[in-house]
């Protein structure tokens, strides 16, 4: 770059000019992100006028709190810099979100702390403690792969875990960070005799016969859906008509009225997980709002619905 001396700056009155401090201004330089026009006689720094704008830029992105790397990588770039810089601002955004999550799931975790009874703290605190923020999902997945029949294909456990695990709110109120707490204790627990308990369904079913089992029950809850919502009492109708022929089907038998005595029955004594999904519900409700449903609470309003229909028909 040919530069005359008059038209040059020293250093600090390029800082000046800039509202930075001469210290800022040596930073950027030594980091090659300021170009120097020459050095004086006596060794000084002297800057282009450019170097004022470029200086301006480089404070731009640093107060979107984009990391040097990135601020490099912008000013060098000039054909991609559009690019680049909708890049950058794009992971930073993201990373600001997950740092947002965080502070508000601390913030309500402070204030479940504060509103409880003295006597329940430690308890709190040491649900809260083990749980990492933002929050993960992981120990939950990890538990329903260990309850799902062993080399069930990929695809229907992923879609089994994208409605048994409930992501956590971004911005949750107290009960719901206590609610995922008592999960995450709950999933991370040994068990009593070191296995989870397995439906009979399961064995008798095996992995694939499971699968069709689980899709079948997807599908019967969607139905009782609407039912759960308008807070209906449990009935006989499409939804239960649908949940017993999801079983029918993995235990290859047929609709009838004895399969469906035979199914409560074996319902009855199977494994229940009713806590997991009352502490679901709480973690999917906004606050003030009514419980949302889940796979457990359609499942226990579709057996209650298997009984009724059993009586009734007795």
């Amino acid at each position: 770059m040919s530069t005359s001396h008059e038209a040059s700056w020293s250093i600090g009155e390029l800082a000046e000019r800039a509202g930075v401090t001469v210290k800022s201004v040596r930073f950027y330089s030594d980091l090659g992100l300021l170009p120097e026009a020459f050095r004086s006689g006596g060794g000084h720094r002297r800057y282009a006028p450019e170097a004022l704008e470029r200086l301006r830029l480089i404070r731009s992105l640093r107060a979107l709190d984009l990391p040097l790397p990135e601020v490099r990588r912008v000013l060098e770039d000039e054909e991609a810099a559009g690019r680049v810089l909708e890049d950058a601002v794009a992971g930073r955004l993201r990373e600001l979100g997950d740092e947002l999550k965080t502070l508000r799931w601390r913030e309500a975790a402070l204030r479940l702390v504060r509103e409880c009874p003295p006597a329940q703290r430690a308890e709190r605190l040491r649900l809260i403690g083990a749980v990492s923020t933002p929050p993960s999902t992981a120990p939950l997945a990890r538990f329903w792969r260990a309850w799902l029949p062993p080399r069930m294909p990929a695809p229907a456990t992923a879609a089994f875990l994208e409605v048994a695990v409930p992501q956590p709110p971004d911005e949750p109120d107290p009960a719901q960070v206590l609610a995922f707490a008592e999960l995450h204790a709950m999933t991370t627990a040994p068990c009593p005799d070191g296995r989870q308990p397995q439906p009979e369904v399961h064995r008798v079913a095996g992995a694939r016969g499971a699968a069709a089992l689980y899709a079948g029950l997807a599908e019967a809850y969607g139905i009782a859906d609407p039912q759960l919502r308008r807070a209906r009492e449990p009935c006989p109708g499409e939804a239960l008509d649908a949940y017993v022929a999801a079983y029918a089907d993995a235990y290859v038998g047929r609709d009838t009225r004895e399969f469906r005595r035979l199914l409560a029955a074996r319902l009855a004594t199977g494994p229940r997980l009713d806590r997991y999904w009352e502490l679901t519900a709480v973690v999917l409700t906004p606050p003030g709002g009514r419980l949302e449903p889940t796979p457990g609470s359609a499942d226990a309003w579709l057996r209650a619905a298997l009984e009724r229909d059993n009586a009734e028909a007795a």
